[in-house]
């Protein structure tokens, strides 16, 4: 059985920060979120790490975070780019904005033998999660059961804005019925919101509900059905909004429940997220962070 390596979607991120090199640190020697990320992934038993960036930030990429992390652990380069598409199809000239978190994952399909996780590069998701999905994808070796870290939407709020997630609806068993993307969700004084775009209103959400932050178990099959939904994505979706349809990974996970072709079975965390969302949020995230370092969670210097 193939080990599973850990997939790290960063193709954004030099557009998020206006270049790689204005990334914050959250400590003061000098680390970034990803070097917890990956530190945690490591200690929960992962040995190859496969980034995903735009070729053209490969030189930042590798200066601020790479280099460092190749001495520690296998690591391999995938690049995601907007000309990555199918030979018949031809990119519409005014695309400028990438095709998505489902392409993105598409862009590993020759490095991907077996079972992988799959984590945004900004997000902070706690220890507990990355042992939860290494012993998973470790057990199993049903194709058709992916698996998927669930968060209590609580611990995944911002006090300065809205944040998107995923809520998802669980069944007795466990497993993952419906993910809902809520692009809008904000924390009021009354309780947590979701903007409900179609009736222009702010609906009532639970702070328990569980909500996904990207964090996925997959099996290698996933591969073949994201090619066959991208190309259908790029007859459809494109042609009716060139500039900005997005080809996301929690649809297609979707379609595969509604198809019964997979079960996705739901690891829950009850570690807090963080995440520089707002300029704002920083300060928290530094508090935090120096907080998990006194309580002995992190050494003072990761590498």
């Amino acid at each position: 059985m193939e080990k599973p390596v850990l997939v790290i979607m960063a193709a954004g991120m030099g557009s998020r920060y206006g270049g790689l090199k204005q990334i914050d640190s959250v400590d003061e020697q000098g680390h970034i979120i990803i070097d917890f990320s990956i530190f945690d992934a490591i200690k929960a038993g992962f040995k190859k790490v496969i980034f995903i960036i735009k070729k053209e930030i490969e030189e930042d990429f590798k200066e601020v975070i790479g280099n460092r992390i190749e001495k520690i652990v296998e690591v391999e380069y995938v690049y995601q780019e907007i000309a990555k598409v199918p030979e018949n199809f031809t990119v519409p000239e005014s695309r400028v904005k990438p095709w998505g978190t489902g392409h993105a994952i598409l862009c590993c399909m020759d490095k991907i033998q077996g079972p992988f996780a799959v984590i945004n590069a900004d997000d902070f998701y706690g220890r507990e999660a990355f042992v939860k999905i290494y012993d998973f994808l470790s057990s199993i070796e049903q194709i058709n059961l992916y698996s998927m870290v669930g968060y209590q939407l609580k611990n995944t709020l911002t006090e300065h804005g809205s944040v998107a997630r995923g809520v998802c609806n669980v069944n007795e068993e466990g497993f993952l019925t419906k993910i809902t993307e809520r692009t809008k969700i904000e924390k009021f004084p009354d309780g947590a919101k979701y903007y409900e775009s179609e009736t222009d209103t702010w609906e009532e959400i639970s702070f328990d509900s569980t909500v996904s932050m990207n964090l996925w178990g997959f099996q290698a099959n996933i591969m073949a059905e994201l090619k066959e939904e991208f190309d259908t994505f790029l007859k459809t979706e494109v042609a009716n909004n060139p500039e900005k349809s997005e080809f996301f990974l929690p649809t297609v996970v979707q379609h595969m429940i509604e198809s019964q072709k997979v079960q996705v079975k739901v690891l829950h965390s009850k570690d807090q997220w963080f995440g520089v969302t707002y300029k704002e949020d920083k300060e928290v995230v530094l508090k935090e962070i120096a907080k998990l370092k006194e309580q002995g969670i992190y050494p003072e210097n990761l590498w």
